[in-house]
């Protein structure tokens, strides 16, 4: 019997750091619609692998990758202490220029996949480049970082060289770079549609962030799942899985 989808390694860079994905697709040559997942802080893109095999084995492309230096099992180049989301966001800009200009994507219909400190990237990437986004999705997306980041050094002028946050040492650029702009400003400008996911039970990221965000986006919604905090089990992560995907269909082109 002929396989759904397909997996294949990739590989981007972004400077001198080479980024290592994969990309799953379905069944036939394309073009097709894609999605880009982005993980969280300290993780790596194994965490959306099943995501992107659940929206290839439904029509779309499905690219996952890590960030570089962005955390443990990372098989992209680069240092913890050298990442921030800004380096994050220049990641994610050319995972999709590298994407779109693949034969089998059709980068007229692009859409971004983001958790927690990747939704935050997402969300900023939405905003800063809004004619190539068709769609977002972000799952408890960590806009919380840079209030966290003012708790932590309230003398932007005195930024320590070196911190570790939750195990993974930071760089000064981390912080530097988490003050140097408002997400709220930054989202304000994509018109796009977007979908944001929080449970309700977050201590990590309070919903109270993605509320807020709901009104900053021109056209966004809030799916609260109940009881939830930050990550989502398998029912939930089912429900996340089969609302994004119509609201890939429901998006596209």
């Amino acid at each position: 019997m002929e396989k759904l989808t397909k997996t294949t390694e990739f590989s981007f860079t972004r400077g001198n750091k080479r980024l290592f994905g994969e990309l799953v697709t379905p069944a036939g040559e394309g073009p097709h619609p894609a999605v880009i997942l982005c993980h969280g802080y300290g993780g790596n893109h194994t965490h959306n692998m099943g995501f992107a095999a659940y929206f290839a084995e439904n029509g779309f492309a499905a690219a996952a990758f890590d960030f570089a230096g962005g955390g443990w099992g990372n098989r992209s180049d680069g240092r913890s202490d050298e990442m921030s989301v800004l380096t994050e966001a220049e990641d994610l800009f050319a995972v999709m220029d590298g994407l779109g200009a693949m034969p089998e994507i059709d980068a007229d219909n692009l859409f971004l996949f983001g958790q927690s400190q990747g939704g935050f990237v997402c969300s900023y990437a939405a905003g800063k480049r809004p004619q190539a986004v068709r769609g977002l999705v972000a799952l408890f997306p960590a806009y919380v970082l840079q209030d966290d980041t003012r708790r932590r050094v309230p003398d932007p002028a005195n930024i320590p060289a070196r911190m570790e946050v939750m195990g993974m040492p930071l760089g000064a650029i981390y912080h530097r770079d988490a003050l140097s702009f408002d997400i709220y400003d930054v989202i304000r400008e994509y018109p796009g549609p977007a979908l944001l996911f929080h449970g309700t039970a977050d201590t990590l990221v309070p919903i109270a962030y993605s509320e807020r965000a709901v009104k900053a986006f021109p056209s966004a919604r809030l799916v609260a799942i109940e009881g939830a905090g930050h990550g989502f089990g398998p029912e939930d992560g089912a429900k996340v899985a089969e609302e994004s995907l119509a609201f890939f269909r429901e998006n596209l082109k």
